[in-house]
């Protein structure tokens, strides 16, 4: 257990000495007759006269972090087993996951993934818009669709890159689009890239953002853009007043369902299915790397907006298409999400358990409403060693940072999942009780 502050053990490891790493000076050379460097080695002082490395050789922070034993993020997963995984030699309960249904172990979706990487290789190899459209990707096109109640379905192999092609697709010269501030980096990079303007407005701020709308008036293309449930805070977006507003204003309503598919609705199909609302919806963004077990993600919408963006999107266009046996994995969980209800039942179980287990400790969590459960812990000093103390515990978590969150509004993100039992939920609560109060967080 690590029991020196942050800012003790910083003292321990000066900026300056990078006893972490090999110098250059210590690198061996080539052959046994001469002294020069091998081929490839890089000159210090060329090294240090190239101005755009000076921002390299000035971040220091995360070494001293790493030299202070208090670095959370990279750490290797050697094995996996659903709600436990194996770090450092040493099991761990997950509680850091977006696999909500716990699909990544199912073994309808492990077997469907086998079947495809056997019959379509490993890899298409180009584009959707070339070589690499699949049957599977069309099939699994068809499924999302029918499943969120919209005409088309466009697939991207990321949902990152579903983000950057659904805006920088249809924001185009003298649009513009608008974004909560709280709103994924996916959504803001996808502002960025467009040709469009960008207006932001406070988190939930709809009066705000109707300001915005007024101002610019009504004849310039405009999309909001929103998550439907945040990923940090855990709360819902209003989409009603947001529709509300869409409408009254002639803009686009687009929203981000990556922690809402399988999440929320009445069949686990997202926000808008949540409020009743999926015809005020124009346009739905995914990723099938949370609740789908796999990797991709996807934009669906009427026929001729998909159309549109098939041929206008360059993160579609430029980027090799998703991969069969992910392709196939994440059609055998849509099918298993719908196919096993009871897997939802038992996540919300699980959300209310460990809400009410935090919120009966003295924790706060803030206005959370979903499986994603933010313990606010303050300082980044108190959350990174209450990070390590829990992880030492045997409970990993995500400590959400700045520029994430304001520098005294540190958290450790937790999130819970269909296959946690309450006998794991209880031991981590267990162990944030009495670290908490170690550290005078409760």
């Amino acid at each position: 257990m690590i029991d020196v502050s942050l800012t003790q053990a910083l003292r321990l490891v000066s900026p300056t000495r990078h006893h972490y790493f090999k110098p250059f000076s210590d690198i061996a050379m080539c052959g046994n007759s001469t002294s020069s460097p091998c081929r490839g080695t890089v000159d210090t002082q060329e090294l240090q006269q190239v101005a755009l490395f000076e921002k390299c050789r000035q971040f220091t922070k995360a070494r001293e972090m790493q030299g202070a034993g208090l670095y959370p993020y990279f750490k290797p997963i050697s094995e996996s087993e659903d709600t436990v995984v194996v770090i450092d030699g040493v099991k761990r309960i997950m509680l850091g996951s977006n696999n909500y249904l716990g699909l990544t172990h199912h073994p309808k979706v492990l077997e469907a993934a086998s079947r495809a990487l056997h019959r379509y290789g490993s890899g298409c190899t180009g584009s959707r818009f070339l070589n690499g459209t699949l049957d599977l990707h069309e099939q699994l096109e068809g499924a999302l669709a029918e499943f969120l109640g919209k005409e088309a379905c466009l697939l991207f192999s990321t949902g990152y890159s579903a983000n950057l092609g659904l805006i920088a697709g249809l924001v185009g010269r003298g649009d513009v689009v608008y974004l909560d501030k709280l709103d994924h980096a996916s959504i803001v990079d996808g502002a960025k890239l467009s040709y469009g303007e960008t207006e932001r407005f406070n988190h939930g701020d709809l009066g705000g953002l109707e300001r915005r709308l007024e101002r610019n008036g009504t004849s310039r293309g405009a999309m909001i853009v929103v998550d439907g449930v945040y990923s940090m805070e855990g709360n819902i977006a209003d989409v009603p007043g947001l529709a509300r507003i869409a409408r009254k204003h002639g803009a686009a309503l687009a929203l981000d369902d990556a922690h809402s598919i399988g999440v929320l609705g009445p069949n686990g199909d997202g926000t808008a299915a949540h409020f009743g609302l999926i015809e005020e919806v124009d346009i739905i963004a995914g990723t099938f790397s949370k609740s789908l077990a796999s990797i991709g993600g996807f934009v669906v919408a009427s026929e001729s907006v998909i159309h549109y963006l098939r041929h206008h999107s360059r993160p579609l266009i430029f980027t090799a298409s998703l991969p069969p046996a992910n392709t196939a994995g994440v059609l055998a969980a849509l099918a298993v999400l719908q196919q096993e209800p009871e897997r939802r039942d038992r996540l919300w179980a699980n959300t209310r358990r460990l809400q009410e287990g935090f919120r009966s400790l003295g924790f706060e969590i803030g206005p959370t409403d979903t499986p994603i459960v933010p313990v606010l812990v303050g300082p980044l000093e108190k959350t990174f060693l209450m990070w390590r103390r829990l992880f030492d515990a045997g409970v990993f978590t995500n400590p959400v940072a700045p520029p994430a969150v304001p520098p005294s509004q540190c958290r450790l993100r937790t999130s819970m999942m269909a296959t946690h039992t309450f006998e794991q939920i209880d031991f981590a609560l267990e162990k944030f009780a009495s670290i908490g109060r170690q550290l005078g967080v409760i």
